[in-house]
């Protein structure tokens, strides 16, 4: 609603330090990636494979979509395709059914379907685990980047609400403390789970393997040690080959600036052995189940759409959001939901938020810094034109 958006717009404006923070961080951020895009410019040429690997694939979604069906299955997982957000919840509902603890690795997917709110008016325990959304989590905020989700939050901030779920810092505790303090509280949580939720950096149609990068290992705790394990996957993140999804992975992290990543996890089914008589039993060490959703939620009619098919490009790396000067301004101010800066307009857009995104266009200064730094050459700036021009008419003609 445009009300929450100018709400919150209005929040970030007053505070100085958090503006002040955000801009920092993304131009630190920002500088990084040059120099770090300077060390390795292999990674330049992954990313244009990327980007041809991505058009081919949403000239065949529909196919690739069942061939992922046909080889997760394959490989003993359960997979489901959700329309829209509700069947997404329910379907995740389903498969939670009497299970009590919940644990999550960093998922945008979820959320794009405010999954956390709904399992808690079902009485279930969520827990984010990964660092920055749990801080997003126990402070009530939402995720200020797609990567980096509490850039926005200051240190004290920080400390003031790890207090409140009673884990005990002094107000000059180092970042290193906090850490170590939210590290020894998750894991109590993690290693009681019933049921891991996970998202995917990208998923090979031809395996049905699931890519997920990180560098705290929360996501492979999250997705080894509850009995069950699923996986959110909007659509768009399926691609032709496992080859294909490690380069997604690789890009996508190097434009974050986090290259090396520290981890890379590939998941196909569940945990197997086979060294009794080398026959393959499914349920070892790690989840006995395996279910991934597949995502819909408007991105097979946005895949259609000639002129906003590409933002399906989009590998969620958050780049376009820090070079941007109207985030580096007011951060997740330019921004809905969990959707910001650039790339979260034309997402929003695209998804079905047509007024959000058409209020939060006109914020754009056209700098056209978003299309320039973009691994796989999404148009932002005509994109973001094209909203804006259907946001005036709309407003202009009453």
């Amino acid at each position: 609603m445009i009300r929450d958006i100018e709400k919150e717009l209005y929040k970030v404006l007053r505070n100085e330090a958090t503006r002040h923070q955000i801009n920092r961080i993304a131009t630190e951020s920002s500088d990084k990636i040059w120099d770090l895009l300077k060390q390795y410019p292999h990674i330049t040429r992954i990313a244009e494979e990327v980007r041809k690997i991505k058009e081919e694939s949403l000239e065949k979604l529909e196919e690739l979509i069942e061939e992922a069906k046909l080889n997760i299955e394959k490989n003993k997982g359960a997979v489901y395709f959700a329309r829209d957000a509700e069947e997404a919840r329910r379907i995740i509902a389903d498969i939670i059914g009497s299970d009590k603890i919940i644990i999550k690795a960093k998922s945008m997917a979820t959320e794009e379907i405010e999954l956390n709110e709904y399992l808690e008016k079902l009485g279930k325990e969520v827990w984010e685990t990964d660092l920055g959304m749990f801080l997003v989590q126990i402070l009530e905020e939402r995720p200020s980047h797609p990567i980096a989700p509490a850039i926005h939050l200051t240190k004290e901030m920080i400390i003031e609400g790890l207090r409140k779920i009673g884990i005990k810092l002094s107000i000059d505790s180092s970042p290193e403390e906090i850490a170590l303090a939210v590290r020894e509280f998750l894991r109590k949580k993690i290693f009681s789970a019933d049921v891991g939720v996970s998202g995917a950096n990208a998923l090979a149609a031809d395996t049905g393997s699931i890519i997920l990068v990180e560098n705290e290992s929360n996501i492979r705790l999250v997705t080894s040690v509850p009995k069950k394990h699923i996986a959110l996957v909007p659509v768009d993140k399926i691609v032709p080959t496992l080859e294909d999804a490690f380069k997604v992975a690789i890009v996508q992290a190097a434009y974050d600036g986090l290259y090396p990543p520290t981890y890379i996890s590939v998941i196909t089914g569940p945990s197997s052995t086979a060294d009794i008589e080398h026959k393959r039993v499914y349920g070892a060490q790690g989840p006995k189940e395996l279910h991934v959703i597949l995502l819909d939620n408007g991105r097979l009619k946005g895949a259609r759409d000639q002129d906003f098919k590409q933002i399906l490009r989009c590998i969620r790396c958050g780049r376009c959001v820090f070079e941007c000067p109207v985030y580096q301004t007011i951060g997740y101010g330019y921004g809905y939901k969990n959707f910001n800066g650039p790339m979260g307009v034309v997402w929003l857009y695209v998804l079905g938020y047509r007024e959000e995104a058409g209020y939060l266009s006109t914020l754009c200064t056209h700098a056209g810094n978003c299309k320039e730094v973009c691994p796989v050459k999404i148009d932002l700036p005509s994109l973001i034109t094209k909203i804006k021009n259907e946001y005036i008419k709309k407003i202009v003609s009453g």
